[in-house]
């Protein structure tokens, strides 16, 4: 893909938890809509509700069981969703080379979803996203901020927008 050398943010206020899933269930209909996999940063402090979000996407796309972070085994397959998904969570890595030792580029190589909470911590060795969604705190709720990184990042805010969400 291309990258996007000036892609327009996106934002989205979500009020509580259910609007974060929420946010994430919208997220998994667009990726199904583009047909193709994609690389998503999720980034936020602790508590902002990463995990949250990745739940709603995984139940999106299908994934009926619970959806833990997995802070300690980097990585949870969801092989029986279509697109295959992966979720890592990169906060209790110690250096980025880890990430080699497990073969991390192999999980990017297909038309699989991976989203990666703290990529900050695997600089260097991923790839570049897709889409990036920054969470902060606004008021008693969250502020989601997307950014497209590529024209498929581009397509799925795109998609977001054209469902009648709150964008800009």
């Amino acid at each position: 893909m291309t990258e996007v050398s000036d892609s327009s943010p996106c934002q989205r206020q979500l009020a509580d938890e259910s609007e974060t899933e929420r946010l994430g269930r919208d997220l998994a209909g667009a990726i199904l809509a583009s047909g193709h996999g994609l690389t998503v940063f999720l980034e936020g402090n602790l508590g902002m509700g990463k995990t949250t979000l990745s739940r709603g996407l995984l139940r999106g796309l299908g994934h009926g069981g619970s959806v833990k972070s997995p802070t300690y085994t980097l990585v949870e397959p969801y092989e029986q969703l279509k697109p295959v998904a992966y979720h890592f969570d990169l906060y209790r890595l110690g250096d980025p080379e880890e990430l080699e030792y497990m073969g991390i580029r192999d999980y990017f190589l297909g038309e699989d979803i991976c989203l990666i909470e703290w990529p900050e911590r695997g600089q260097g060795i991923l790839p570049e996203p897709d889409l990036e969604i920054e969470l902060s705190t606004s008021g008693t709720g969250r502020l989601a901020h997307l950014r497209a990184g590529t024209e498929r990042g581009e397509y799925i805010i795109s998609e977001l927008q054209g469902r009648g969400r709150p964008g800009d």
